[in-house]
Parts: structure tokens; C-alpha cells; sequence
């Protein structure tokens, strides 16, 4: 077997890595890169492989940087299978067409501007149809059953296990015979947090000899997850006591739905005022449709509740937004509310609108619920809190950070460098022969690294965009 990694690579976003097994292609996630937006652009429109010679694709979830780029790459030729868990599928139905729908607005908007200058205009990356064209080559498997992949015989079997990141996210295992051995491959994907709201938490692959795995979090550690509740419940309370709004980015997939189902508890309990909540992404309310869905994802506690007839993705004060009106609306809303609106990392979107209306009032509160990639909105916004008057650029103009940001990261769905040891413990040290470092800052990946020699891991690898290696 041979291996190209091929994205997210001493950084976190545009997951891609390429395996050759008997001489057939495969690819592990298509996602997209983010961050300085021309340098993305271009990343992801131009792939170091030919899409045409790949077999198949075999997707760990659908959080945009794993899967965001599958429409370019069917675009540019790819004829294969995409496999991937149910959950995940009608995930990616949603996301990615909201994707190329914001990718269209984007690139209109600024041929506007461009026509003015007579410069040459833009493309999206991808279109609707793209999307449309690609979801037909979507394969859905359960979890915990091995499968074959079209074109090969038993001699590579693949099983998806439970990463517990978001819903339907999992860990790849590929068994393989070649060249007289049997070896077990292994890819993280996304690892989640045990304790985490609504889903499962992560299912450990069984022994394997080589993996890749995701590093976030390699040299963080979070806040207790059985703490990310009282931690917001006391955030919001700060916040309603000046007065103001609370802005929350939030992903679509996974952080919204852990959001409203935390605060749905604690309205149940009294243990906050009764405040307006408007979650303000279409794309957010297609994904809660979703979630009710699929309770073979569900831990116990939330199908327990789902028993009781709770609705743990809704309560009366709870508000969807659709319409555009509708969210300018907020704009003038009087007294304290939530809003949450996508996306995550600040980078499109509703929240850029929000962000722009309320950030220069003091009353007013940033919240920060999940991981902000750097060159980032998002992590601009984390890091002014240790700035003396900071800005950021919204639209490209100037803004004063006045509002409060406040960052829970025990809201993260990524393991952290605890629970990142914690999974590779389970494994049995004599039979892992390989460790490759991926999807991670590469100050993060150095630090795990550190972790796992100093508790006799060995053969620990970071490549870089573009290496092969060889088993």
C-alpha cells in the first residue's frame, strides 16, 4: 500500500490523504481548505492528484472541511463511489448544496465589483448542479458493518465505527491482505469527546498496525464536557445582565443542535430567563430535520428524553429563521435574545451580518462555541481578547471589537490532547507499528507527537502537503 497525503497536512482544514491498494486509488475525505480566502480558492480548485484515476472516495463525516470538495472533484472527472455512513449522506445533501449556493452569492458579489474595475470575472468553485451531480454517487453503509468495495475482492474489507464527533461520523477501518500479510489500517477521521450531548461517544477500531489520525487539540485540553453546560448556563446569565444580544457562530452540523438541546434542559430547570433564541440558518433547521432522523446515533440520555416525548431540538421560545427579511429583522430587536447562525468559523454567511450590527456594542456578547481555524474571522475574534482596541474586517470594512467574546471551549467536538491519549491507549503498542499526524496545527501536532514517545508510542510521523510513503 501506498500513501499521499494530500490535504490538511501541518494544518486543520481540506482533509484529503490517498491510499493505493493493488494498484487502484483510493481516497480517505475531499474536504475543503479554508482560511485566507484567495490561497483557498486556489488550493481547492487544484487537486495533486488526478481526480479521473481514483476508484472511490470513503468519507469519515460531513463537516465541510472532509467533505466540501467532492463537487470539484467529480467536476474534474472523478467516475467512482463515494462511501460513507447514512447519516452522513443525508447530511451532505444539505451542506453540500448550501455550500455551493453560498459560493454563487460570494463570487456574484464580487463581479459586481470587478465588472467596475474591468478585471477578469469569477467562477464558483462548484454550482448546484455540480452538487446535484455528485449526490448520485453517494454509497451509504451502517455502522459496525464490514463491506466490500466495488472493483475488489475480500482481500480489502472496510467498516465504519463511531468517531462520536458529529452525527453519523466515523473511523475507517480498512483490512487488507497483500503480498502474503494481513495488516488492519486505520483512519481517525474526527475523534469526538466521550460525554458529549446527544451522541455516542467514540467506539474504539480494535488493533490496527497503521493510522492516521486527526491532532486538533494534540497540545490543548479542554474544559470538563460534563461542565459545558453549567459553563453555559452561566455565560448567558453574565450576558443578559448588560443588557444585550448574544451572537453565537455556530456550525450547522453538530454545535447548533448541542446548543439548543443544552438549552433546552436548562429551560426545563428554570436555570436561565426565558430569552428569545432565534436560530438563524436555513441550513441549520434542514440539519435538525436530519438529526430526528437517525437515533441509531443517539446516546442514552437523549433517546431517553426522545421516549418522554422532550423535544430536544425545540422549545416554545426557540424561533427558526429562513427568510432574509426575517434575519435583518433581528437587526433592530429590542432587549436581550440569542442568535445563532452559521457559519462556525465566520468566514460566510448569516453571522457575518450579525457580527457586523452587534459587535461594536458593549452590551453585547461574542460567544465562541467551537474550533476557529487561523487566518480566520473567527480566530481573529479569539484572539482580540488579548489585543488593547482591536478590529477586524467585516465586508472589508473596519470594525471596533466592543462586545464581550467569550470562548467555551468545553463545546468542542474534537478530542483534546487527554482524550486524543486516552484513544491511542486502546491500542495495543506491540501491533501499531505507524502513527501519522494529520488535520492539526502543526505547534499542535509536534506537542502530541511529544505526548504519545513520551508513553512509548513509537514511529510517529507529521508529513507535509504532497508526502508518499510506502508499507
Amino acid at each position: 500500500m501506498k500513501i499521499k497525503f494530500c490535504g490538511a497536512d501541518r494544518t486543520v482544514t481540506g482533509s484529503q490523504h490517498l491510499l493505493e491498494i493493488y494498484g487502484k486509488k483510493i481516497l480517505l475525505d475531499c474536504g475543503m481548505a479554508q482560511g485566507k480566502r484567495e490561497e483557498a480558492f486556489q488550493t481547492n480548485r487544484h487537486f495533486i492528484f488526478n481526480p479521473e484515476e481514483l476508484h472511490c472516495v470513503i468519507l469519515s463525516h460531513a463537516h465541510i472541511d472532509h467533505s466540501g470538495n467532492l463537487p470539484t472533484l467529480n467536476a474534474k472527472g472523478f467516475k467512482g463511489d463515494i462511501y460513507c455512513t447514512t447519516a452522513t449522506r443525508d447530511l451532505c445533501a444539505y451542506m453540500l448544496l448550501d455550500s455551493a449556493h453560498i459560493q454563487e452569492r460570494d463570487v456574484e458579489y464580487v463581479n459586481k465589483k470587478r465588472i467596475k474595475t474591468n478585471e477578469p470575472l469569477f467562477n464558483p468553485l462548484y454550482t448546484l448542479d455540480d452538487v446535484k451531480s455528485v449526490m448520485g454517487k453517494f454509497k451509504a453503509v451502517s455502522y459496525d458493518k464490514k463491506f466490500l468495495l466495488d472493483g475488489f475482492d475480500e482481500n480489502v474489507a472496510v467498516t465504519f465505527i463511531d468517531a462520536g464527533h458529529i452525527l453519523g461520523s466515523a473511523q475507517i477501518l480498512i483490512e487488507i491482505k497483500e503480498n502474503r500479510r494481513s495488516y488492519n489500517f486505520g483512519f481517525s477521521g474526527d475523534v469526538g469527546r466521550s460525554h458529549m450531548p446527544i451522541l455516542r461517544d467514540p467506539a474504539f477500531m480494535g488493533n490496527v498496525n497503521y493510522i492516521i489520525s486527526e491532532s486538533t487539540y494534540g497540545g490543548r485540553v479542554h474544559g470538563n464536557a460534563i461542565d459545558m453546560e453549567k459553563e453555559l448556563e452561566t455565560a448567558i446569565k453574565e450576558a443578559i445582565s448588560r443588557g444585550g444580544k448574544i451572537i453565537v457562530p455556530a456550525f450547522s452540523v453538530g454545535r447548533t443542535q448541542e446548543i439548543v438541546f443544552a438549552l433546552s434542559k436548562m429551560f426545563d430547570r428554570k436555570a436561565i430567563p426565558q430569552i428569545p433564541i432565534f436560530v438563524d440558518s436555513p441550513l441549520s433547521t434542514n440539519i435538525s430535520v436530519v438529526y430526528k432522523l437517525h437515533h441509531e446515533c443517539f446516546d442514552e440520555e437523549t433517546a431517553e428524553l426522545l421516549v418522554r416525548g422532550v423535544d430536544v431540538f425545540g422549545f416554545s421560545n426557540m424561533t427558526f429563521i429562513n427568510s432574509v427579511e426575517d434575519s435583518k429583522a433581528l437587526n433592530t430587536f429590542e432587549g436581550s435574545c440569542m442568535i445563532i447562525s452559521a457559519s462556525g468559523m465566520c468566514e460566510a454567511g448569516r453571522i457575518l451580518h450579525h457580527l457586523a450590527n452587534n459587535i461594536e456594542d458593549d452590551k453585547n456578547t461574542i460567544l465562541i462555541v467551537g474550533f476557529m481555524a487561523p487566518d480566520t474571522l473567527g480566530r481573529r475574534l479569539v484572539e482580540s481578547r488579548e489585543i488593547e482596541n482591536p478590529t477586524v474586517n467585516i465586508f472589508g470594512d473596519k470594525y471596533k471589537v466592543k462586545a464581550k467574546v467569550v470562548v467555551l471551549n468545553s463545546f468542542s467536538a474534537h478530542a483534546d490532547k487527554n482524550e486524543l491519549l486516552d484513544y491511542f491507549n486502546k491500542f495495543d503498542k506491540n501491533i501499531l507499528e505507524r502513527i501519522f499526524l494529520v488535520h492539526g496545527d502543526y505547534d499542535q501536532q509536534e506537542a502530541f507527537m511529544q505526548t504519545l514517545q513520551e508513553n512509548s508510542f513509537k514511529n510517529i510521523e507529521i508529513p507535509e502537503l504532497g508526502t508518499e510513503v510506502e508499507i
